[in-house]
């Protein structure tokens, strides 16, 4: 048992180091900054949808672990997605520290506001347990569900499996019902519960969300393929598909 681990993490050592490492930063920044950035709501015409601003970047990690995932497999890409929540938590509690230390933050110089909003300022950067475990059982779900099916639809369909046309079929049908699983579930978890969501927002939340970041996926879906198409040509991950007895994908 012990030495299966210790190949599961030699296996994830290498892969770390056979993943250019701009790819495996920008997934790891997402994962913080759409965090972040779900602590802000849209204001919305209407009062049946409710969308925050985690969607204008959540996408990028779905970009990311497509690209991983038709390198790599979806084992590698489940374990990078694991690594990314890693450091999101280690990011975490960073900002639960620094929200923790007595100070106040330069927005909050408003005169007869300034406890207010320095207050607000600590809670928003600290981040409260439940949307943390809300974000973080989303995303895991939500990686895994992507990984495997985007994998899936690329070996059930193997006409012309390196052309874009697959790379999109595959991409655009993982990352529409990951999104989906993603959304729905910290809505589900946090936004019905803690802050008085309606099902009907929920699904419709998760519904907008997903096509939001799909259309943002099939903007910037040629630039994943490009990089598929160079990490193949250039025999990136040798290394890792030696260690694991496989040939170069």
């Amino acid at each position: 048992m012990l030495s299966k681990f210790k190949r599961e993490i030699l296996e994830i050592k290498v892969l770390l180091q056979s993943i250019p490492f701009p790819i495996v930063t920008m997934f790891a920044v997402s994962v913080i900054m759409m965090n972040l950035l779900a602590n802000k709501s849209i204001a919305l015409p209407v009062d049946w949808l409710a969308l925050d601003c985690g969607i204008i970047i959540s996408w990028v990690s779905f970009l990311s672990m497509d690209i991983i995932t038709k390198h790599f497999g979806p084992k590698a890409a489940n374990e990078v997605s694991v690594v990314a929540v890693v450091i999101n938590l280690l990011c975490c509690l960073f900002f639960y520290l620094g929200g923790a230390i007595p100070g106040v933050w330069g927005e909050s110089f408003v005169d007869g506001s300034e406890s207010v909003i320095n207050q607000a300022l600590d809670n928003t950067v600290s981040g409260t347990w439940y949307v943390l475990f809300g974000s973080t059982v989303a995303f895991i779900i939500s990686a895994v569900i992507n990984n495997f099916l985007n994998y899936g639809i690329g070996k059930l369909f193997r006409l012309n499996p390196d052309g874009f046309a697959m790379y999109a079929l595959r991409t655009y049908i993982s990352t529409a019902v990951g999104q989906f699983c993603d959304n729905l579930v910290f809505a589900l978890i946090v936004s019905h519960f803690f802050f008085g969501w309606t099902l009907l927002q929920c699904v419709t939340c998760s519904l907008t969300g997903m096509v939001v970041e799909l259309l943002f996926e099939a903007a910037f879906s040629p630039i994943g393929f490009r990089i598929c198409k160079k990490w193949k040509a250039d025999g990136v991950g040798k290394d890792y598909f030696a260690l694991k007895g496989e040939n170069l994908k």
